[in-house]
């Protein structure tokens, strides 16, 4: 079976996975997935394979594949998975969990390596550039990075006490981190080498994006640039689109007739994917801020997308 060049995975509430033809919006694969709801997709650098975050387990399904079947699946977590992602070059995957832990995976054995302590609900966990750090932010507020050589936590910061970080996104080249809070709140951060290796963070800007929660928070993939933007989606039913140079807004995508739970940029940041509560997905254009197509086909809310439209990557 060919692969697709353009890999875009839905799901929802109604427990299943859809995968859709991203151009024509026709879903071609759709997966059961009774055990739970799924709160995260995550397609693997390489394309082959998708991550799905349950409750409490992750599963891994064969992008190329017909069958219903996971391939593998990822089960030490007691409670749910709130985040999922990979190392660059596919060797390992990372997650945060309910539970308090964020954990580190082997992909190809299923076994957690290594298992760290965040004393409170793990919303949202970012894999840095640098491949070296993992930023995880949890239901009390707190922000930590954890340092993979050192194996230990290396910094914390909480904006906001006792305000829940939702989620957190680094900039492409590892300049800049965003982390979004129930409070409808950006808090900026540049980040700076400390005097080793550790990353420092230095604050840049508030933002005050919405009157609701915020659910994700996105900044623009590499090819976007010089243009740098900051995506945000709230439970007001819009999405917000920033300018990071001043954090302007450029606009607000409206047509979502609920929460928005998820965002996810084309890999030259010229158009995003929205998953709604409203049942459905949609695919905007930046330059417009048009929906130019709607995704159909799930009946309960669309909680997460993942899209994966690039080359490959090789492993390095």
């Amino acid at each position: 079976m060919a692969q697709p060049s353009v890999i875009l995975a839905t799901a929802s509430y109604d427990h299943t996975i859809r995968f859709w033809e991203a151009k024509s919006g026709r879903c071609y694969r759709t997966i059961q997935y009774p055990d739970s709801q799924v709160n995260r997709l995550e397609i693997t650098p390489d394309k082959r394979f998708l991550a799905a975050a349950g409750n409490p387990h992750i599963r891994l399904f064969d992008v190329n594949s017909n069958s219903p079947q996971p391939v593998i699946s990822y089960d030490s977590h007691t409670s749910n998975v709130m985040a999922v992602g990979f190392h660059c070059d596919g060797n390992w995957m990372y997650s945060g969990s309910e539970d308090g832990t964020v954990r580190i995976w082997d992909l190809r054995t299923g076994t957690c390596q290594r298992e760290y302590e965040s004393r409170a609900a793990v919303n949202t966990v970012v894999l840095h550039p640098n491949q070296k750090e993992l930023i995880s932010g949890d239901q009390n507020g707190n922000i930590r990075v954890w340092d993979l050589a050192a194996n230990s936590c290396s910094c914390e910061l909480v904006p906001e006490v006792d305000t829940a970080v939702r989620s957190l996104t680094v900039m492409w080249d590892g300049s800049m981190v965003v982390a979004a809070n129930n409070r409808g709140t950006c808090y900026v951060w540049h980040l700076l080498k400390g005097t080793q290796t550790i990353t420092c963070f230095e604050p840049l800007h508030k933002l005050q994006a919405h009157d609701g929660y915020i659910l994700k928070c996105l900044l623009s993939p590499e090819f976007c640039d010089p243009n740098r933007y900051l995506a945000t989606a709230s439970s007001d039913n819009t999405v917000k689109i920033w300018n990071v140079d001043g954090f302007k807004l450029e606009r607000t995508l409206v047509g979502h007739q609920r929460w928005v739970w998820d965002c996810v940029f084309s890999v030259d940041g010229a158009y995003l994917i929205t998953a709604s509560s409203d049942t459905t997905a949609r695919l905007w254009t930046m330059s417009t801020g048009e929906a130019i197509r709607v995704y159909q086909g799930h009946h309960k809310a669309t909680v997460c997308c993942a899209l994966h439209d690039g080359a490959e990557s090789a492993p390095s």
